[in-house]
């Protein structure tokens, strides 16, 4: 009998256990790095970055087609399903105002901080058939996206990469006069310091037999810009919410991931402050850990169908 993933989305791909020899088949080097565990189910080690993204390129490919998928040792190595749920509860809350999951490039989504790895927008459009924007400060990762789309020219047409000048700003520089988004998403950095994005690795690899260097190893990777910024996660939230009310009329549905539940209060009291008229708290697994999206809204609730 197959154990399903329940806390994952019921669209969600991945509710059913990793096939690893279906995996395999797509990422042959996969199979250097599968093992069974004492249950006697077959996994991989996922301290090990090199595992971690092996799997992803073999998902990636198995599941929305994408290939030849990789990423720089140095960036980030995101969780396929944790990424898919929030690409299909932003479905949802679309259906609320469409009465059906609207598909196709009639919604333009904007990932910010798409990163090196892409993976919001590869995955909204694999799913969807969404428009997507992805935009970064950081120039080498924007780099190595194109690279992925580069090499699955179908998806030139549909997703686009747009460079953050500045990293005082979120939504600035980036939507132009006349610019409509159906939703914006965000994956913002959870740590207010490199020291705290190490305890928090430590904490994760406590049962993992660790190197003898004297500094620990990041499993996750990142870069600075994907893991901490001054302030946590609170900080750059407020930013987003801040800054969204100058593009009140431009975007639907803001969005962004709250890993800390003791930080909602402060942020949608902060939402009411700018006016926000609608704001929903969406609750999600995403692995082990618990999150939810922040979702909000300037549109009154008349105009929203237009959108679509």
């Amino acid at each position: 009998m197959t154990t399903q993933k329940s806390s994952l989305h019921t669209r969600n791909l991945h509710r059913n256990p990793y096939d690893f020899d279906q995996l395999i088949s797509c990422v042959p080097e996969l199979k250097h790095y599968v093992f069974v565990n004492a249950y006697g189910t077959n996994t991989i080690n996922f301290s090990l970055p090199k595992a971690v993204k092996l799997l992803n390129r073999a998902l990636l490919l198995h599941f929305y087609r994408i290939k030849n998928w990789d990423i720089p040792e140095t960036n980030l190595c995101p969780p396929i399903p944790g990424r898919a749920d929030y690409i299909h509860y932003i479905a949802d809350l679309l259906a609320e105002e469409n009465y059906e999951i609207p598909t196709g490039i009639s919604v333009s989504g904007l990932d910010i901080g798409t990163g090196a790895n892409l993976v919001y927008p590869l995955l909204a459009h694999r799913s969807y058939g969404w428009e997507m924007l992805g935009t970064d400060i950081n120039l080498d990762s924007l780099e190595n996206a194109q690279h992925i789309l580069d090499q699955n020219p179908d998806l030139l047409s549909a997703i686009h990469l747009k460079q953050q000048p500045d990293s005082h700003h979120i939504f600035k520089n980036i939507i132009q006069a006349g610019d409509r988004f159906t939703f914006s998403m965000c994956n913002p950095p959870f740590h207010d310091s490199e020291e705290s994005a190490l305890k928090g690795n430590l904490r994760k690899t406590k049962n993992v037999i660790q190197s003898k260097s004297k500094k620990p190893l990041l499993n996750f990777g990142g870069q600075q810009s994907e893991l901490w910024c001054e302030g946590g996660e609170i900080a750059f939230i407020s930013k987003i919410i801040e800054e969204s009310s100058q593009y009140s009329s431009q975007v639907l549905w803001f969005t962004c991931l709250v890993s800390k539940k003791d930080n909602l209060h402060k942020l949608t009291t902060l939402l009411k402050k700018v006016k926000a008229l609608d704001i929903k708290t969406i609750d999600m697994a995403q692995g082990q850990k618990i999150s939810r999206i922040l979702a909000w809204t300037f549109i009154p609730q008349k105009e929203r169908t237009s959108w679509f």
